[in-house]
């Protein structure tokens, strides 16, 4: 079964709930899994919430242990396997795309 959600800057997420995890695709910059994200986009577009939740979401498609009381509300934590991302098996691109956003929430002064 797949979902699509739509969002209110032309971007449309798609989360799978069948087998592996399912990258996330934005209109405006590609799919977490195979496309890298700009930084010039990030700043241009989305507001610190929609950056933060893309960027958790990466973490949470890989099963990560979230220790944060707002990352635990958003994305809970049944059936993570570890709170350390370098054991998750994230792509290079993945793992780019999760810091690229990271530069775009600190450059705009986004809240941790």
């Amino acid at each position: 079964m797949r979902k699509l959600l739509c969002a209110g800057i032309g971007v449309i997420v798609i989360i799978g709930s069948c087998g592996g995890a399912a990258a996330d695709c934005y209109d405006t910059f590609g799919c977490t899994d195979r496309d890298r994200f700009r930084l010039s986009d990030l700043m241009s577009g989305p507001n610190c919430e929609f950056l933060y939740v893309m960027r958790n979401q990466i973490y949470a498609q890989h099963g990560y242990c979230f220790q944060t009381a707002r990352a635990r509300a958003t994305f809970g934590n049944a059936g993570c396997r570890s709170s350390n991302v370098n054991a998750l098996g994230l792509s290079a691109i993945e793992l780019g795309n999760a810091t690229t956003i990271l530069q775009a929430e600190h450059a705009l002064g986004c809240p941790e």
